[in-house]
């Protein structure tokens, strides 16, 4: 596995020469070193030490400064049913707005929006109703914004929390036994780029139920994926003195039907799978394709706002905010998402 590449080329740098260039000054190759004497604020990550990783990490996916910058993705989701070929089904845009806060002892807090736009695979433009071309059904298109987003990354290895479900990132096959582990990254020097991948694999209870949404719903449960590799100059994040590093990265993600395309009663059974860009070029709202900034000023632009601190909010995804926003099918059901935000509501007035 990459990660345990570098760790054991990490160990062996004395004999290499310190040609990868990872890790201690000492073990750094002559190019590197050069850089580093030219800048007195470039110190390349310490890929064993999980504070490093974090500082990374939080400068790549975000800012660690005062203010939150933007990024953005677009691609094709793909539907796969069966094994009939991958058919392209409609574009997926969208963008984060991110700050991330170092914290005393190292970890960091993440605050961020995000939003997620279907587009016709034609002409570009956002769809609000789609032809479903499985059922004949022109159905409302649901698309996905979130004004909070706040979680922690600590020193030991993140584990994601959704649902019934747990899930550790990049676990690499590890699974259970990679919790509590420190929090490293594979991170590859490559000349003057890091290669750094990103993965979560969840499953867990689908949110949007059979029983409360039918035709809405994928099945019981629900396996979403997210994918990516990225790119990111050294020189930016070596530098300790930049609050950001830019990053362009592919960005894959897999899963379930999305409920709003009502397939739960279709009889097709299939997955769909999306291939994107993922960029923090500018990280300003030039990052945004220009179909969604023009709909985000539209119609919710306080996305474009400062996120907010406050609490860990956990995951919510798509299926999550259906769940929360989207009436029941099912005259009378009481979803178990509403269950639980009436107990929150009722043990705050307490």
């Amino acid at each position: 596995m990459l990660f345990d590449s570098i760790q054991n080329a990490v160990s062996r740098r004395s004999a290499l020469g310190g040609l990868i260039g990872l890790g201690a000054a000492a073990g750094m190759a002559p190019a590197f070193a050069a850089q580093a004497s030219a800048n007195p604020n470039v110190r390349p990550l310490d890929i064993m030490d999980p504070r490093d990783n974090l500082y990374g990490f939080a400068k790549l996916w975000g800012t660690i400064g005062p203010k939150a910058v933007k990024s953005g993705y677009y691609g094709v989701q793909y539907a796969i049913v069966g094994s009939k070929r991958a058919m392209p089904v409609f574009g997926y845009y969208g963008f984060g707005n991110n700050r991330n806060i170092i914290q005393p002892d190292g970890s960091v807090k993440v605050l961020g929006k995000e939003c997620g736009y279907f587009t016709d695979l034609a002409t570009g433009e956002i769809i609000d109703y789609w032809d479903n071309p499985w059922t004949g059904e022109r159905v409302e298109v649901f698309p996905f914004l979130n004004d909070r987003w706040r979680g922690t990354l600590g020193l030991e290895q993140k584990v994601f929390k959704v649902g019934d479900g747990e899930t550790v990132n990049n676990d690499m096959g590890k699974g259970a036994s990679a919790k509590g582990a420190p929090f490293r990254l594979p991170w590859n020097r490559v000349g003057d780029q890091y290669l750094l991948g990103w993965d979560y694999a969840h499953e867990y209870t689908n949110p949007v139920t059979p029983e409360g949404w039918p035709k809405a719903s994928s099945g019981v449960r629900a396996n979403p994926s997210e994918h990516f590799v990225v790119f990111t100059p050294t020189d930016e994040i070596d530098d300790r003195s930049l609050p950001s590093a830019r990053f362009h990265a592919g960005f894959t993600r897999q899963g379930p039907w999305w409920p709003w395309m009502k397939m739960g009663q279709s009889g097709v059974q299939g997955v769909l799978m999306g291939r994107m860009f993922s960029y923090k070029i500018t990280g300003t709202v030039d990052d945004i394709p220009k179909v969604v900034l023009k709909r985000i000023e539209r119609d919710r632009p306080d996305l474009l706002e400062e996120p907010t601190d406050g609490p860990d909010e956990g995951v919510r995804g798509t299926l999550e905010a259906y769940a929360e926003d989207v009436p029941p099918e099912t005259p009378g059901y009481v979803s178990a998402l509403a269950k639980q935000r009436q107990k929150t509501l009722e043990d705050a007035k307490k």
